[in-house]
């Protein structure tokens, strides 16, 4: 039998962390094993629990949340940290991205879909809120400081591996890559297969990032 997805709820909301922990108390896959209330709290658990996904709040007192992200996800067998707060309020979410979040959630989301999300980042996949897309491409777009190291590393790629990341920054699935391409699913997951190790990006939500940076996907009109 498959152990349950350890997961570490970092808010200082605690009504927040009392609805997450009921729902995920629910899934017989999940499980909470600690709560954090503070940004550093949830560095120091982290470390202790080992826990397979923390789910964390950007605006965090003692130690904000994109901070904590950065220290919880470094080193390569970290813990995995999906960001679950409200865009409208944390402008800097590209920057919990690139501190190594593997997802990205609004707190307005049904809750089945915060659930679907921390299996998908436990597995191994990352996810950015659908909702949002399009709001996250014009904060990266708003702020092209990082684009000349990451057109060098698309030097290494081939046409059609630039092609499918231009569609991976525009927030397609490998399903709806396949349709827009004319592969198979299983053609467009060995192109993604290579462009994570080519790209040494971590997840497929480091890719969409990369896409933004490099210019291959604009802020929408």
């Amino acid at each position: 039998m498959t152990p349950p997805v350890r997961v570490l709820l970092a808010d200082d909301q605690p009504l927040v962390r009392a609805a997450l922990e009921m729902v995920i108390t629910e899934a017989p896959d999940l499980e909470v094993v600690g709560e954090a209330a503070t940004g550093a709290e949830a560095v120091r658990l982290a470390a202790e629990l080992r826990p397979d996904v923390v789910v964390m709040d950007l605006r965090m007192p003692v130690l904000d949340g994109i901070e904590a992200t950065r220290r919880v996800a470094a080193g390569p067998d970290a813990t995995r940290v999906v960001v679950l707060t409200t865009f409208d309020e944390d402008e800097n979410v590209h920057a919990a991205l690139r501190a190594g979040a593997s997802g990205f959630l609004v707190k307005d989301m049904a809750l089945d879909d915060i659930l679907a999300a921390i299996r998908v980042v436990a597995a191994g996949d990352a996810l950015i809120a659908p909702s949002v897309t399009r709001r996250l491409i014009a904060e990266f777009a708003a702020r092209p400081a990082a684009a000349p190291p990451a057109d060098r590393r698309l030097t290494g790629i081939t046409d059609r591996e630039r092609e499918i990341l231009t569609l991976v920054g525009r927030g397609l699935s490998n399903t709806e890559i396949a349709t827009e391409l004319v592969l198979s699913t299983a053609t467009v997951k060995t192109y993604m297969t290579r462009l994570l190790t080519k790209l040494a990006a971590r997840d497929r939500v480091h890719l969409v990032i990369l896409a933004y940076e490099s210019g291959l996907v604009g802020a929408p009109r």
